[in-house]
Order: structure tokens, then C-alpha cells, then sequence
């Protein structure tokens, strides 16, 4: 978990040009209402577009760069959870989840935040319930965070990096 994180870290990082900055206190959002909808619309077609299988759509909804980034559980057991980056793996990866059989992401809306972090850059943060077989999951919805940074490239709003990370089950 705690390289899934860092992993998380470092693409904000570099998302954001290699530093992090900390807004001074009072400062306003760098996105108006109008774009974190737009963002938000964007989302939901990822949701969409994930549950139906279309891994044609999904490849034009990320950033075209070998520093896409995303982060899912590994069919490797050692790995555990993993970064691939690249759209050629990030393909592959997506295309890989696909074929292992139904994959089902139900994200709870009323919990979906969108925030600018510049005014080319934003980040989404959702908890939501996953139903996947894949990389010997059981196939019973089990509770995520999905982290989506996007970037402006042009118009559009594209998927830089989409972290999801397990929640683990609350201690007993």
C-alpha cells in the first residue's frame, strides 16, 4: 500500500512539473464552476465507458504520453498493486482487466470531489465499489478510491494518471 501511494505522490508530482506547491491560505480555486463540471461530466463517461468494455473510447479519454500512468492491482502476486505507464501498457492493462471478465465500477457520486490543482491541471477523488475477477480477485464488489489526475491538452480534459487503491477492511 504505502508504494501505491508513493506511486500516487510521484505522478502528482510530475504532473505538476516536479514541485509541490502549497496554495498560500484565502487562495481561490484556479477552476471555475463551469470547467470542474466539465471535468466531472468526464468522469461519468470514464465510469461509462469502463463498464461497457470500450477500450477504443477509454484509449481517447488518456493523455497521449509515456507518462500516462495507471495504477491497479498486478497479475503478478509479488506486486501487488502497480503503476504501468505509458498508453501502450496502459492499454494493455485495461484490455487485460476486460478479458478477465466482468469488471463493474459503481463510484458514489454524491462523494465525488474535483479539484484544480492549476488551471491545467485537476484531480478527481471518489470512493466507490469495484466488482472485478481479475489478478485472482473474488468477484464480489469490494470498496476503492479511484484518483484521476487530468490535464488540458487543447479543449479537452484528459486522463493523466487514474490510481485505484484498495480500502482496507476496517479492523475488527
Amino acid at each position: 500500500m504505502q508504494s501505491a501511494f508513493l506511486v500516487a505522490v510521484s505522478a502528482v508530482a510530475i504532473i505538476s512539473g516536479g514541485c509541490v506547491a502549497v496554495a498560500p491560505a484565502g487562495a481561490q480555486e484556479p477552476l471555475d464552476a463551469q470547467t470542474l463540471n466539465t471535468i466531472k461530466g468526464q468522469f461519468s463517461r470514464l465510469m461509462e465507458l469502463a463498464n461497457r468494455h470500450d477500450l477504443q473510447a477509454l484509449h481517447g479519454m488518456f493523455w497521449q504520453s509515456p507518462s500516462a500512468l495507471l495504477v491497479a492491482k498486478s497479475a503478478i502476486p509479488s506486486e501487488g498493486w502497480a503503476g504501468v505507464w505509458g498508453n501502450d501498457a496502459v492499454d494493455q492493462k485495461l484490455h487485460d482487466i476486460a478479458a478477465s471478465g466482468p469488471v463493474v465500477l459503481a463510484p458514489d457520486y454524491s462523494r465525488l470531489k474535483v479539484v484544480g490543482l492549476t488551471r491545467d491541471v485537476a484531480e478527481s477523488y471518489v470512493p466507490m465499489n469495484i466488482t472485478v475477477s481479475y489478478a485472482g480477485q473474488s468477484g464480489t464488489p469490494k470498496p476503492f478510491l479511484m484518483i484521476v489526475n487530468w490535464i488540458k491538452i487543447g479543449q479537452d480534459w484528459k486522463v493523466a494518471a487514474e490510481i485505484i487503491l484498495p480500502v482496507p477492511p476496517t479492523p475488527g
